[in-house]
């Protein structure tokens, strides 16, 4: 089979940093799916897990944490799909990624493909729907279903890939939403996505929401990096919550977080799967849930741009644009080559 991989962890100039190789197709055991892929997205872990470093691996390593496709074959543990179902998910970062034609994903981490995307659209959602959902209703504590309406939420890197699924989640859950964007298509995109406002994050973030009424925001959720720690610990309530999905590259006092009893959450989305938590399923209803919500009309896809093939030329190109830092919605991957004749 087809796959995309590295042996280098290289610039992202470099040809090298992404090859295509051939692979063996692997086999499916116990709750495993075997999945043809037919659309992957990038996303900044891909860029983490390739950044620069001296190792050089001695079998091609697959990266990709984001995919949709058809089951081809299920292990004899499976019981969620059978072969023909269109499914999504984001997989395990301890395992081989999808930028591969044949990928083995376990089950309890895939949820049914909306009926209503193709598969490019639905392939942009898997890892950062997971994100921003366990971000908000997993580690904040907000009532999916309405009993938060009303409650304030900031979310900084609002018009990136999570913040752009999570503004749909917490209008739907009632919440008002301010996004920090800072040009003009971002602070469109947040808008168009539900936001009630944004502030600009080059700016004084604080004298911002302050001038639009709210001395403090019952929730931050950081969805960038941690340059804007302060201004997140000033701005969250007392006794309020701040979720962060990123390392801690940059000071984080906590001082004023222990005079407010505030708490301060982690969300990484592949924890249930690399630990194999007793509600490693979760990630499977919830997946389930949210094609449900985009069927109904509710939610909708957060791509931005689909490229193709999936080779590695294309996802070269795809990468070198996220590691702008600047990217709008998700950047999406679709189709292998066909093989040569």
């Amino acid at each position: 089979m087809k796959a995309v991989a590295l042996t280098r962890y290289l610039p992202i100039e470099d040809p090298e940093a992404l090859i295509d190789v051939e692979l063996p197709r692997p086999s499916p055991q116990g709750r495993d799916l075997l999945v043809e892929v037919r659309a992957v997205a990038v996303n900044p872990v891909d860029a983490k897990v390739r950044a620069p470093k001296d190792t050089v691996e001695k079998t091609p390593r697959v990266i990709g944490y984001d995919a949709a496709g058809v089951v081809v074959e299920a292990g004899p543990g499976a019981t969620l799909f059978r072969p023909g179902d269109e499914v999504w998910y984001a997989g395990d970062i301890t395992r081989p990624g999808a930028n591969q034609q044949f990928h083995l994903v376990d089950e309890r981490i895939v949820g049914r493909k909306p009926r209503t995307l193709d598969f490019a659209e639905a392939a942009a959602l898997p890892l950062t729907t997971i994100t921003a959902y366990e971000a908000m209703y997993d580690r904040l504590g907000i009532d999916r279903d309405g009993g938060s309406a009303g409650q304030s939420i900031l979310m900084f890197g609002g018009a990136g890939g999570v913040g752009s699924i999570a503004i749909q989640l917490a209008k739907r859950s009632g919440l008002t939403v301010i996004a920090t964007a800072s040009r003009p298509e971002t602070i469109d995109w947040a808008l168009s996505l539900g936001a009630d406002h944004t502030v600009d994050h080059r700016g004084d973030v604080v004298a911002q929401v302050r001038a639009l009424g709210f001395e403090h925001v019952d929730h931050v959720a950081i969805f960038n990096d941690m340059r804007h720690w302060a201004a997140a610990v000033e701005l969250i309530r007392p006794q309020g919550g701040i979720v962060t999905i990123d390392d801690t590259h940059h000071p984080m006092p906590m001082e004023m977080m222990k005079t407010k009893a505030a708490a301060l959450h982690w969300e990484f989305m592949f924890a249930r799967a690399m630990h194999r938590t007793p509600d490693m399923i979760e990630q499977h209803r919830l997946l389930n849930f949210v094609a449900d919500e985009i069927d109904a009309g509710r939610l909708r896809t957060t791509v931005a741009e689909v490229l193709r093939p999936i080779d590695a030329a294309t996802m070269r190109e795809a990468h070198r644009r996220i590691e702008t830092g600047a990217a709008r919605g998700k950047i999406v991957v679709e189709g292998f080559p066909a093989a040569s004749s």
